[in-house]
């Protein structure tokens, strides 16, 4: 069997984005049991309430929801359990430094396959209040109504 290659996203964690500001990301290999590849490579995965936390000099992921391998048997996995993740020891010193700062949180944005290795996308986040997420849905309006009038002047036809 050949390997895989190149990146296939498998889930994204939308509200992350919404709900905070992203700072600074990081990739992250995680250690997972040979069903939860299985039910990953199926896509049945949900980041929904998802967080990473630094444990024992480690930083762990919390709540992940990886579903129970429909083929598997009494070696099947717990769906929540803690996953560690792999990061260099200088990468995870920076991301605790981060942290101790306060008012900053580590999030997972995305889960994909790398080359065939299981990866995780973390973000380091500050929360957003209401207001900031509506500014920002009213930015990202402008933004794609600017970008439709130019198409159109570039193509020479006028607005109706």
């Amino acid at each position: 069997m050949t390997r895989e290659t190149g990146r296939k996203l498998v889930a994204s964690n939308k509200k992350a984005r919404h709900d905070y500001t992203i700072l600074k990301t990081y990739e992250a290999g995680i250690v997972l049991a040979g069903t939860e590849v299985k039910s990953l490579r199926e896509g049945r995965v949900s980041l929904v309430d998802a967080f990473a936390q630094e444990r024992d000099g480690e930083i762990m992921l919390y709540g992940l929801h990886i579903a129970e391998y429909g083929f598997g048997t009494w070696t099947n996995h717990q769906p929540r359990r803690t996953r560690k993740l792999l990061l260099n020891r200088v990468e995870i010193a920076r991301i605790l430094d981060k942290l101790r700062d306060g008012g900053i949180t580590l999030v997972p944005l995305s889960m994909y396959f790398s080359n065939g290795w299981a990866k995780v996308e973390l973000g380091l986040a500050r929360g957003r209040r209401s207001y900031d997420k509506r500014q920002a849905l009213a930015e990202r309006d402008a933004n794609r109504e600017i970008a439709r009038e130019l198409g159109r002047r570039l193509k020479g036809r006028r607005p109706a």
